[in-house]
């Protein structure tokens, strides 16, 4: 606490000690800013005096005004879709601009580590998605937005669910024990989780530093890759409003097809036939079932999702601001789930002085997300999406009285874990909520133009809380109830010195120097109780429980400190270098291992600068670059290098006692997770870069890697954790952005293109690492292997080999020994995609714009666990796929999809369940309409758009489940790939809404 309390008065001395005389001989410019065509005044243009941090945007009709302290001051002007220009003051008052229109997609700047650059400057490998591509349609999370719009980028949507998680990854998967999510920083905060804090209209870009070069700067959190996030700020003008709304409608993206009644019955009677048992049904009961219930239409709805943004922002050359609020309304396709995100967001610049400038930033948000009991891990019906699919079609869900049907009773051949959907739709609950905080306060000191003194601060703080409860009325229960809260806190203190000087027209310098510090803190409290006379309380009273459950607390915390610095170095335009280091020192780790350096270094060469390319016209500009450096992974928790005792309680001579025994780890001498990357790029334009392209090769080591190791029994310890391992990825990465057409009809499209390979080189002595454990009943068993010269999460099983005479499945011995052992199992599958794409094409003419996006996977697989108990577990009165009743064994059909219906039929983990996950969808495709503002008088209203868009509308895959863009192992350690357990599915919807700019 000492120390912090000592950063953060030495950030208020070092702001409120540096004082800085007030300008002499100050002068007003006034002018306006036209376009090259037609002469039209411009507003919104950005006018700078260079040096420093004054500057202002023209008005509605191109005017401005502006103070400069020198007659020999110098104006930036600039404008997104026209070229820069830099115009001296040359004692002169009044100042007309004009601006040119520009096809150079390089001028812009991008953001990078602690800095900014014009993408055309860029030694290192990054990818920026725009604001418009962020918000082009509604999506509960920023990151569901980032899919198939970077190269080089796989989003894994872990479940269809509102508000559910969503896993990135950039270049692969670099860690087996380790977090594999990439660094998010927020505003130059460096957030410890998901921007769940956001909302997607808040954005103005998003850059995605993705090799060493570029995220080195990072050290020890950037071997994943760093996703910088930049909000809106105000510019100096008019005030604006800026307002959005949007209704959507979401359903079911595909509906299975099961059995209907009479087909159940006569299926289920063949099961009874082929047991040697009696039919189940008689003729009569079949007769009159006809299609019967359809329980998948009882747990799945239409489903509305409402937005709702507002925006305001303006300010004049002296402070700017910029307030958001918005709201995010979900309910799930599955009766009872919703998630909904409240937020607020402020930023302010202030110009104190000429040289003193203040920035501040807060984002205030509360989530809540009701979740239901979906399905991962369950087994014959008992959860909701495996009752709904479940369920037998020849029954309700009521009873004549109006009471909850109970499954397990209904029949005597039954599951007797299937629970009837209502139990999970009206009397459980599982609400999550959240109230999170994001605050950064920034004061830069400029002593001279060149020089820029930054010091900053920043909290991030989360409170959440999880009430769960399931009601008496739920089958078979008393009534159960828990309760946890958790609290994270995380104090952030950034000091940077910028130095940015141009000598001579030729050498641009740029150096970086700083020391950051950062802290996590994390507390937990649980409850609960089982036994309840009522449901009034619920998880309010749980003193009411008649069998309190045993309550528990947590509490930990670590600390980061580093030192950072980078040189940019460009001479002539034509060569470019960055060289960069970052040391930090963690608390997690051990002492002699605590601190881990990361060095990185790129260069580039602007090929299209050298004499022998000058003449070829269609060439705009062509750079190559190379880029080497290494980053880190923490990948561990706090404590886990120390010895630790563990309470617990036992009972001795009748009396309750508390115990203290050492952890049943052995603590490790530690140290950091390293990847080193490798990284040659190419980045082409052509005429006039109305067409770039962009690509990259990179290869990435990770070594180091931490893994649990067992240990022998003799030793007193269960297992360590060891620095043992290694895995490589290596790829390809292609980019295209093309404005084909200009004029009335514009069209622009933007394509990319990744491949990624990865193989784990080196485990804790060869031993293979099984992973995916599944509990199905008539499978038990791993899904997935890591194993020495093998990609991530292999598929590992038993390979089929037909039917036997008797219509039971037979498998492979593969190692010839004359019996099925698992010594027999093999790789029946890889998670891991050929490539991964996307394509998105913008049209407009006069009023109208049109556009569509599509994103896909190639050669990827996904286990189906569902089929397991859905395709294989005869007997248990489960409903099945109708393609199971049509496609089964028979001695007159042998060779069928399915073995015969019975009791006996045995499975195993298998290359049965493994399907194709390749896909092409139809993400987004949007109709719009731009009202001619113009045209209805006044100035009141700058823009009006309203909308009418689609969002997975198409899809196009071979999955026989309900949707292949599914990850149920997912998660931010996981390297089990590719599993489908009963996942909340993906859903389609149609979307109404309105833009406007006031």
């Amino acid at each position: 606490m000492k120390l912090e309390l000592l950063l953060v008065f030495s950030v208020i001395v070092g702001i409120f000690t540096a004082q800085d005389a007030a300008a002499q001989n100050r002068t007003v410019i006034t002018g306006r800013v036209f376009s090259s065509e037609g002469q039209k005044p411009l507003a919104g243009v950005s006018i700078k005096v260079r040096g420093t941090s004054q500057g202002t945007t023209t008005n509605a009709e191109g005017d401005y005004s502006i103070t400069v302290a020198s007659p020999k001051a110098v104006l930036v002007v600039s404008s997104i879709g026209f070229e820069q220009q830099d115009v001296p003051v040359n004692s002169r008052s009044v100042i007309n601009v004009t601006l040119t229109l520009s096809s150079n997609e390089l001028q812009q700047v991008v953001v990078i580590g602690y800095g900014t650059v014009k993408k055309r400057d860029l030694t290192g490998s990054v990818s920026q998605v725009k604001a418009e591509d962020i918000n082009a349609y509604p999506a509960s999370s920023v990151l569901q937005a980032l899919q198939g719009r970077a190269s080089g980028v796989q989003v894994l949507q872990n479940s269809g669910g509102p508000g559910d998680a969503v896993s990135i990854r950039i270049r692969g998967t670099n860690s087996i024990k380790g977090d594999n999510e990439p660094l998010y920083v927020v505003d130059g905060f460096p957030l410890s989780g998901n921007p769940t804090v956001l909302n997607n209209a808040d954005i103005e870009s998003i850059e995605i530093l993705k090799d060493a070069s570029a995220t080195a700067i990072y050290g020890s959190r950037g071997a994943n890759g760093v996703v910088l996030i930049t909000t809106k700020r105000g510019k100096a003008g008019k005030t604006k409003v800026n307002f959005e709304s949007s209704y959507s409608v979401q359903t079911l993206r595909k509906k299975l097809d099961f059995m209907n009644a009479k087909e159940y019955a006569q299926f289920y009677n063949e099961q009874a036939k082929n047991d040697n048992l009696t039919p189940y049904f008689s003729q009569a009961q079949i007769d009159s079932f006809g299609t019967g219930f359809d329980w998948q239409d009882l747990v799945f709805q239409k489903a509305p999702m409402k937005t709702l943004a507002l925006n305001v922002n303006g300010g004049n050359e002296k402070t700017q601001y910029s307030f958001t609020g918005s709201v995010l309304d979900q309910d799930g396709i599955i009766r009872g789930s919703n998630y909904k995100r409240y937020s607020l967001g402020v930023n302010l610049n202030n110009s104190i002085s000429d040289k003193v400038r203040l920035n501040f930033s807060t984002l205030l948000s509360r989530n809540s997300n009701n979740r239901l009991n979906e399905g991962r891990g369950s087994n014959r019906g008992g959860s909701m999406i495996s009752a709904a699919l479940s369920a037998p079609p020849t029954l309700t869900p009521y009873n004549n009285d109006g009471s909850y049907r109970v499954l397990t009773t209904a029949y005597s051949f039954i599951s007797n874990s299937i629970v009837n959907p209502l139990n999970y739709i009206n009397e459980e609950t599982d609400l999550n909520t959240a109230n999170k905080v994001l605050a950064n306060v920034a004061f830069m000191y400029n002593p001279i133009p060149e020089l820029t003194i930054k010091l900053s601060g920043g909290i991030e703080n989360t409170d959440a809380r999880e009430d769960s409860y399931r009601t008496t009325k739920f089958v078979s229960s008393a009534g159960q109830a828990s309760v946890s809260t958790s609290q994270f806190t995380s104090l952030l203190s950034e000091n940077t010195v910028t130095y940015n000087r141009t000598f001579k027209k030729k050498h641009n310098l740029a150096v970086l120097g700083g020391f950051t510090y950062q802290n996590f803190i994390s507390t937990s409290l649980t409850g609960g109780g089982v036994g309840f006379i009522n449901d009034v309380g619920q998880t309010y009273d749980l003193n009411s429980a008649s069998t309190p459950g045993i309550p528990g607390s947590g509490y930990s915390k670590s600390v980061i400190m580093s030192y950072l610095g980078r040189i940019n170095y460009t001479y002539n335009d034509k060569y470019l270098a960055t060289v960069s280091f970052r040391s930090d020192g963690s608390s997690k780790y051990s002492e002699g291992h605590k601190w881990g350096n990361f060095p990185s270094a790129a260069l580039a060469w602007r090929v299209s600068k050298e004499d022998f390319l000058k003449n070829v016209a269609l060439l705009s500009d062509l750079k190559l670059r190379l880029g080497w450096g290494f980053t880190g992974s923490q990948a561990i928790g706090p404590y886990t290098t120390l010895s630790q005792l563990v309470s617990g309680k036992t009972v001795f001579n009748g009396s309750l006692y508390t115990t203290f025994s050492p952890s049943t780890r052995l603590p490790g001498n530690l140290k950091w997770e390293t990847t080193e990357q490798k990284d040659i790029g190419i980045d082409v334009g052509v005429l006039n870069n109305r067409i770039l392209f962009t690509a990259d090769y990179y290869v990435k080591n990770t070594h180091d890697l931490l893994n649990d190791v067992e240990l022998p029994p003799s030793s007193g310890y269960a297992n360590t954790i060891q620095n043992i391992g290694e895995v490589q990825n290596h790829g390809f990465e292609f980019g295209v952005d093309a404005k084909l057409l200009r004029g009335a009809f514009k069209w622009n499209v933007n394509a990319n293109l990744s491949v990624n390979r990865n193989k784990v080189v080196r485990l804790a002595d060869g031993e293979d690492i099984l992973g995916g454990k599944l509990s199905q009943a008539i499978v038990v068993d791993n899904t997935n292997i890591l194993r020495e010269g093998q990609p991530i999460g292999m598929f590992w099983g038993y390979v089929e080999d037909g039917y036997d005479s008797k219509g039971h499945i037979v498998f492979k011995d593969l190692d010839k020994d004359g019996a099925i052992t698992p010594n027999d199992r093999t790789y029946i599958g890889n998670p891991n995609p050929d490539f991964i794409y996307g394509f998105n094409s913008d049209l407009s003419y006069k009023n109208f714009d049109f556009s569509f996006f599509l994103q896909g996977v190639k050669g990827n697989d996904l286990f189906n666990v569902n089929a397991i108990n859905n395709t294989i577990d005869y007997g248990y009165g489960l409903n099945m796929p109708r393609e199971v009743y049509n496609n089964h064994w028979t001695p007159a059909n042998t060779n069928a999809k399915y073995p015969v219906i019975s009791r006996s039929v045995t499975a195993n983990v298998s290359n049965r369940f493994v399907e194709d996950g390749s896909y092409l969808r139809l993400k987004n495709i949007q109709l719009a309409y731009n009202f001619p503002v113009n045209k209805l008088g006044g100035n009141w209203i700058r823009n009006l758009q309203v909308y009418v868009s689609g969002q997975n509308l198409l899809t196009f895959t071979k999955y026989s489940w309900f949707d292949p863009e599914v990850n149920a192992s997912g998660g931010s350690a996981s390297t089990t790939l590719g599993l489908d357990w009963y996942s909340y599915p993906t859903s389609k919807s149609v979307t109404f809404g309105i833009r406007a700019g006031f």
